[in-house]
């Protein structure tokens, strides 16, 4: 076996002496005492980066994975920015969701604040990350913190913070956060009290839930059939009482899905978008009796997102899920059809049919960089969604993506269009005949070796595509370089002229690495023009087919 080097052994046994959970103690000890030189290595590569997400890794020892130890620099580094900015004496709530470790992490941040000078509250219990976000504005915080991974595997957890007006860190406040994290020097500088800060009562969920009210129209249609899963996460309980608030009828939820489960025992990846994570929703809704389900709508584990599927016949599964760009559109048709006025916005990944609604109805538009952090500052916000089934529709309440209120909007849209004699597919295909059809897809290449993805990327800087699908490439834009609209970011955005004879208007490619998961995302935008209802069908074919070929060759381009 290989000699572990010295400075390695040293570093590990440092943080070892340290280590406040008896468990990653436990852990690292055995890697010491076996000298296993990867999983040292691995874990003592660096240090999980604090970012614009906040913090996200897998579980374990060391400070390349999320635990206590990590967590507690973190909170004291937050800690510290609130005391810089003048915020010393301010509240800092705390929600957690039901992954190994979450209530944990929650408790050591709040110590770390009171410890610090602050004051803290806990949440309840395992609750939406919504919930957090409302508390933040509702109760007057000077900050949040979210302790969840969302959508990421079991092994996953993260720490997500949001500042005083209710909306996630971004720079330079989270380079200041960073910075104070990497001043502490020991953790036994850091004071940690193990009483002093306040549970929150169920008063801080009563209101986030009269708040929800707000989202719909007092004597919209009720009569929907709907199934939810909560994918073992903690929205049921939540959704289940905002329907029963609604006055709409209780959803059937997924047996199997129902209760929290950090394992995620059903699901590969515990992420609506993913393969197979609706069956168990699908298999729900064909159980039941024909024509008594109207939708199926499911959130994620922290319930930020909400994906919904509408009825397929002749498919096998007998349902299709909706992308996030068609969800967003119909919640932004069915909001210009109740009034809103105030911004409309999505990202610069995000499908460009919101523009043509929001110009449609004369309201004001706006692309941010891809986040809620970014979308919650647009100028005037009153509706905001992006592709990856994030949607914000009460900015007032929740200045961030909540599953929670866009499903019951989503259900609202569906039961007055059942009041019409119509779906959720009909409305789609209207607005594809008055603004164009808008198709999307995405290319998704997730890694182990990330240098894989910085690889892609360079290549793509270095020998830009002049085409795709036989589209020319007339504008590419390397949106490192920032813009008047647009801080820098790591992406590339490639704009292709349409093709006329073959019924295209026009395309729009854009490349970014994923912000929270090892993985290199590529959006695709087709538009093409359709005349009337019964021309969608071969519209909705060129578009497929240029999507596919697109694909194909962004792959190569990009050698992935």
């Amino acid at each position: 076996m290989a000699t572990v080097p010295a400075e390695l052994i040293s570093r590990a046994q440092a943080w070892l002496a340290e280590d406040p959970d008896p468990e990653t103690r436990d852990e690292l000890a055995k890697l010491i005492e076996a000298e296993d030189l990867d999983a040292l290595a691995g874990r003592f590569a660096g240090t999980l980066q604090f970012g614009t997400a906040g913090l996200r890794g897998e579980l374990g020892a060391g400070p390349m994975r999320m635990n206590r130890a990590v967590v507690i620099r973190a909170a004291a580094g937050l800690a510290a920015y609130l005391k810089d900015s003048g915020q010393g004496e301010g509240l800092v709530v705390v929600g957690y969701d039901a992954r190994y470790k979450s209530a944990d992490f929650a408790r050591d941040t709040a110590a770390v604040m009171v410890g610090a000078g602050l004051r803290a509250a806990v949440l309840p219990r395992p609750l939406p990350t919504p919930v957090l976000a409302f508390a933040i504005r509702h109760l007057g915080a000077v900050a949040g913190v979210e302790v969840t991974a969302s959508h990421n595997p079991p092994r996953d957890n993260g720490y997500k913070v949001y500042l005083g007006d209710g909306s996630q860190i971004v720079p330079p406040a989270d380079a200041g956060i960073a910075e104070r994290i990497a001043a502490v020097r020991s953790l036994a500088d850091v004071p940690r009290p193990e009483t002093g800060w306040e549970t929150l009562d169920e008063a801080v969920l009563t209101a986030y839930l009269e708040r929800t009210d707000a989202v719909l129209t007092p004597g919209s249609a009720r009569d929907i059939g709907v199934v939810y899963t909560p994918m073992h996460g903690v929205g049921r309980d939540t959704l289940v009482a905002a329907f029963a608030r609604a006055g709409f009828p209780a959803p059937a939820v997924v047996a199997e899905q129902a209760e929290p489960d950090p394992d995620f025992p059903t699901v590969a990846f515990p992420n609506p978008e993913e393969p197979g994570a609706m069956d168990l929703a699908f298999a729900t809704a064909r159980s039941k009796a024909p024509g008594s389900v109207d939708i199926v709508i499911a959130n994620d584990p922290d319930a930020d997102r909400c994906a919904v599927a509408v009825p397929a016949p002749g498919t096998p599964e007998g349902w299709r899920m909706l992308r996030g760009d068609e969800v967003g559109a119909l919640l932004a048709a069915h909001l210009v059809r109740k009034g809103a006025t105030g911004t409309f916005a999505t990202t610069i990944v995000s499908s460009q049919l919101m523009s043509r609604i929001a110009a449609g109805a004369s309201l004001p538009y706006e692309e941010t960089l891809t986040g809620f952090k970014w979308l919650a500052r647009a100028d005037g916000l009153r509706y905001a969604y992006e592709e990856a089934l994030g949607y914000c529709v009460d900015p007032e309440g929740v200045r961030d993506k909540d599953g929670i209120t866009a499903a019951l909007l989503i259900t609202e849209l569906a039961a007055e269009l059942k009041r019409e004699g119509r779906g959720l597919a009909d409305l789609l295909d209207e607005l594809a005949v008055e603004f164009g059809l808008h198709a999307t897809d995405q290319l998704s290449v997730r890694v182990e070796d990330l240098s894989l993805i910085a690889g892609a990327m360079r290549r793509l800087r270095e020998q830009p595509p002049t085409a795709l699908a036989g589209l020319a490439v007339t504008r590419a834009d390397d949106l490192n370089e920032g813009s008047a609209a647009l801080p820098p970011t790591d992406g590339l955005r490639y704009y292709l002229a349409g093709a006329p004879e073959a019924g295209i208007e026009a395309a729009r490619v854009v490349v970014r690495p994923s912000g929270t998961e090892p993985k290199l995302k590529c959006y695709l935008e087709v538009v093409v023009p359709v005349g009337d209802a019964a021309a969608l069908p071969d519209a909705r074919a060129k578009a497929a087919n240029t999507l596919a070929a697109i694909k194909k060759d962004l792959s190569a381009a990009a050698g992935i």
